[in-house]
C-alpha cells in the first residue's frame, strides 16, 4: 500500500515516503566556492577535504508508526581516516555489512531541528550497494528521539511542508535521493 499524507502547508495529497537529502557535507558548504576545486574532491558517495578530512554519505532512518517505509534523512557524516579507509576498501564489495560500525560526527545541518552538527553517530555498512545507516547517539536531542521513538504521519506532514514551502528548504537539495 502506497504511503500517502496531507501536506500542512498546501492541503494536498502527496503519495510516497518523502525523503531529504543534502549534497555535499556541511565543512565542504562553509569553504569559499572559488577553493573547492583545489582542496575538495566531492563524490556522491564520499568526499575528501584538504586530505585530511573524510566524510561519508548515508540514511538517519526515522521509522514512521504504521508503515514499513521509514523516512529519510540524507546525510554525512566525518570519520577518521583509518574508518575511511576501511570505508573505501569495502565500497565496491556487495557484502560489506560485516564491516564496522565506525565512530562519526554528523556534518549536517537538519534545519527542522536544534543543531545536529556535531552529533555522535555510529555509521553502519548496508549490502548491495545500500548507503549506510546512520545510528544517532541516543541522546535527547528531536532528532535522536524521533530516530529511536518513530514519528506519525502528521510530524511526516509537518518535515515535508517545513523542507518545501518554507524557507529553511534552501538548506536542503531534493534533486538527490538519501
Amino acid at each position: 500500500m502506497t504511503f500517502r499524507f496531507t501536506c500542512s502547508a498546501c492541503d494536498q495529497v502527496h503519495e510516497g515516503m518523502p525523503g531529504f537529502s543534502v549534497a555535499a557535507p556541511l565543512s565542504y558548504a562553509l569553504i569559499p566556492e572559488a577553493q573547492r576545486a583545489t582542496r575538495c574532491e566531492l563524490g556522491s558517495d564520499d568526499c575528501v577535504i584538504d586530505e585530511a578530512h573524510f566524510f561519508v554519505r548515508g540514511c538517519i532512518e526515522i521509522p514512521v508508526h504504521g508503515h514499513a517505509e521509514p523516512f529519510s534523512w540524507g546525510v554525512w557524516v566525518s570519520l577518521s581516516e583509518a574508518s575511511y579507509l576501511q570505508w573505501v576498501n569495502c565500497f565496491d564489495q556487495p557484502q560489506r555489512a560485516h564491516v564496522g560500525p565506525f565512530f562519526g560526527w554528523l556534518n549536517t545541518r537538519l534545519s527542522p531541528y536544534p543543531e545536529t552538527a556535531g552529533l555522535k553517530t555510529q555509521v553502519h555498512l548496508r549490502n548491495d550497494g545500500i548507503r549506510p545507516w546512520i545510528e544517532l547517539e541516543p541522546t535527547a536531542h528531536p532528532l535522536a528521539v524521533e530516530q529511536r521513538e518513530g514519528i506519525s504521519e502528521q510530524r511526516v506532514a509537518e518535515l515535508f511542508a517545513l523542507m518545501t514551502h518554507t524557507s529553511i528548504s534552501v538548506a536542503m537539495d531534493q534533486g538527490t535521493t538519501p
